[in-house]
């Protein structure tokens, strides 16, 4: 008698603990009704009546995703590897179970795809310094791309872009070359604008004589501070000028005596 009880709360504890679910808060139930959607359900206690219902669990969280290494040939024709990391999450639970069979696998393989298309439009300058906006234009594609299956891409990001030892010593000698570049060009900016300042400074000398003089003591003092064997003796100026002066009156003798020995002899 007690065992013709006991067999039908037994069923009955066993279809209770079949039919009760319970849900975190990152997590929402897809619920199908003899095979058609009804509801989207959690978090919390739900009730599921076994053979009737069915429910789907769906992680609302964000996954990270290795994308992994692709080959691509970028627009200067350079064979580079490149793997990314994708992270997104469901927004759309119902669309995430019901529009794609496996929404990681599609998500995985459209993010692989995207990033081959994408990085084969840029040059390899533009794939080693504008991640930033290749990362952007990834993510924006891929989101566009997975809305209809309720998932939000929240970023992409490019991890490595590999090169063959060959085109890693081409780009250290296109670096070397654009350094010895500057260096030119800041060498002889400095060149130029140093005979800026000479020529400014020798209009200055030459509207005041005391100025050159003063510059010469200068010139004087530096080298004297130096160890060197080197005997200066100083010279005013004005000795110059009066050398200059009597060597002028030498030479316009010279030219009056000539011009005499001239006249003599065509009068004789």
């Amino acid at each position: 008698m007690l065992l013709s009880y006991l067999v039908p709360v037994v069923l009955l504890l066993m279809l209770l603990a079949a039919s009760i679910r319970i849900l975190p808060e990152y997590r929402r139930g897809v619920v199908f009704f003899l095979g058609r959607f009804q509801a989207v359900k959690g978090p919390g206690l739900i009730i599921i009546i076994p053979g009737i219902q069915k429910m789907q669990v769906v992680d609302l969280r964000v996954v990270t995703m290795d994308v992994p290494e692709q080959d691509v040939i970028s627009r200067d024709n350079v064979t580079v590897k490149v793997n990314a990391v994708l992270y997104f999450r469901v927004v759309d639970p119902e669309k995430a179970i019901i529009q794609v069979e496996n929404y990681t696998l599609a998500t995985s393989q459209l993010a692989q795809t995207t990033l081959r298309s994408v990085l084969g439009k840029h040059d390899l300058d533009e794939m080693l310094s504008e991640r930033d906006k290749l990362n952007d234009d990834i993510q924006e594609i891929i989101d566009t791309s997975a809305e209809s299956w309720g998932i939000k891409v929240a970023n992409v990001e490019i991890k490595h872009v590999d090169l063959d030892e060959s085109m890693i010593r081409a780009i250290a000698r296109q670096a070397e070359a654009e350094r010895e570049r500057r260096a030119k060009v800041i060498h002889a900016e400095g060149e130029l604008q140093a005979s800026r300042k000479l020529v400014q400074a020798a209009n200055v000398m030459a509207e005041n004589s005391a100025a050159l003089q003063l510059r010469y003591l200068q010139t004087m003092s530096d080298m004297s501070n130096k160890n060197a064997s080197t005997i200066v003796f100083p010279l005013p100026m004005d000795i110059m000028e009066a050398f200059k002066h009597m060597q002028t009156s030498a030479t316009a003798r010279e030219g009056a005596s000539d011009q005499a020995s001239d006249g003599n002899g065509e009068s004789a």
